[in-house]
């Protein structure tokens, strides 16, 4: 009998089990990933990878099933796409000058069909899913994976549910998974209550979770930096910045760096920065104390993306920071505004937990950290228009409404007649 190519591993105890055994944890209580052989590596090169860029088929469109013997060999047919990443990376002068670094890039994942970077791990878990033949996929969301799952759900034919927490998420977000015909559980909760309750129908109602405890979002999101690296010519950055919330991207990032190093495309790993919001740290407050634990926080933070009080990726991400020499921090809602604000301005638009990497980059640079001379990757991970509420509510003008109408103009709008004239005063010509 052959060996297997890919299986799932604990990452605790090293136990192993088949591909498509669905588990969350090992039986030892550990989180589980996917490893492959070496042989399945040699099916994967540099040289493959570029050259499906030139291929109109759907699953070599696709940022994530472009680098497929590397995420999952599933057969064809079972391949969802819509397609997904193929982001660009974007450089703006004013927003290295804030950040008081020389060279730094912005990897947009909002840019992805339903506006984040959760579309990269969506597809591949929701390909498993028709591969295993579910009729529920299941997952708990402050948002953005609730849009994303209703979206992948909806194009296999599959039943998708999302357990989100009562008051706490954006209608951006949540029109979408409304929009795309998923079934909607308020919990009267946070997100740490929803994420333990579809834990729990997960085991006794048999739905297919797929939220990041499963191993096939990591495969997919993973992607992020590899495509990061072919786009900087295999040439790797010094420093990864990236938003945390579940821990899901640093869990992916670090995984990334570690098989891009086995499959030799690149000889110098990247460090991995991995950004909190101050009121939903408890990542950042496990690295003060060398990990020792991990003690859960209730969250409250405006961004909403990352507003989680208890990890679940906390041991993989540990692991990833300690393999990278990275390092974790948090930032203020006022820093991660300020940074947002920014980065609005500079044409390029984030949801508010995006731009908490801006922010965390000139911190850290502040602190001495990273380098002035160091050339950084910050990660984007929503589009401009998640979190509309938050955007309008900055810039809200109480006394836009001049003639009693209901509507409140944002700051810096001018309502006028409509005549050239006014147009001309409006703008001091």
């Amino acid at each position: 009998m052959s060996e297997p190519l890919e299986w799932l591993q604990c990452i605790s105890c090293r136990k192993t089990y088949p591909l498509t055994e669905v588990l969350y944890h090992c039986s030892c209580g550990g989180l589980v990933e996917v490893q492959r052989s070496p042989t399945q590596w040699l099916k994967i090169s540099r040289p493959l990878i570029e050259a499906r860029r030139l291929s109109h088929a759907q699953e070599d469109i696709s940022g994530v099933w472009r680098f497929r013997e590397g995420v999952l060999d599933l057969p064809l047919p079972s391949i969802v796409t819509h397609p997904e990443g193929g982001t660009h990376l974007y450089q703006r002068s004013e927003l290295s000058q804030w950040a008081e670094t020389d060279e730094v890039w912005f990897k947009h994942e909002g840019e992805n069909p339903t506006g984040s970077f959760k579309d990269r791990g969506m597809t591949v878990a929701v390909s498993m899913a028709k591969y295993l033949g579910k009729k529920f996929v299941a997952c708990a969301s402050t948002g953005n994976t609730s849009a994303s799952l209703a979206a992948y759900a909806s194009q296999a034919k599959i039943q998708g549910v999302v357990f989100i927490p009562q008051g706490k998420i954006s209608m951006g977000k949540l029109a979408q998974a409304v929009g795309y015909g998923s079934k909607i559980l308020s919990i009267r909760g946070d997100f740490d209550k929803a994420m333990e309750l579809v834990q729990k129908t997960a085991t006794q109602l048999q739905l297919y979770m797929v939220n990041s405890l499963n191993p096939f979002r990591i495969e997919g999101q993973k992607t992020i930096v590899w495509e990061i690296l072919e786009q900087l010519r295999w040439n790797a950055p010094d420093w990864l910045v990236l938003p945390a919330g579940n821990l899901g991207n640093t869990s992916a990032f670090g995984k990334a760096i570690q098989e891009a190093l086995l499959a030799g495309w690149i000889q110098n790993p990247p460090k991995i920065a991995s950004i909190q919001a101050s009121g939903a740290s408890p990542f950042y407050g496990s690295y003060l104390k060398q990990f020792a634990s991990l003690e859960p926080v209730t969250a409250d933070t405006v961004a909403s993306a990352i507003r989680i009080g208890n990890p679940v990726n906390w041991t993989k991400a540990r692991d990833c920071i300690l393999k990278t020499r990275g390092v974790v921090t948090s930032v203020t809602d006022g820093e991660i505004l300020e940074a947002k604000r920014q980065i609005d301005l500079s044409g390029l638009g984030c949801e508010p937990a995006s731009a908490a990497s801006l922010a965390g980059l000139r911190k850290l640079r502040r602190e001495g950290v990273i380098p002035k001379n160091a050339r950084v990757v910050c990660t984007l991970t929503g589009h401009i228009l998640k979190d509309t509420d938050t955007l309008m509510g900055q810039y809200q003008n109480p006394h836009g409404n001049s003639h009693g109408n209901s509507h409140e103009l944002p700051l810096g709008a001018v309502e006028i007649e409509p005549t050239v004239a006014s147009v001309a005063k409006a703008l001091g010509l």
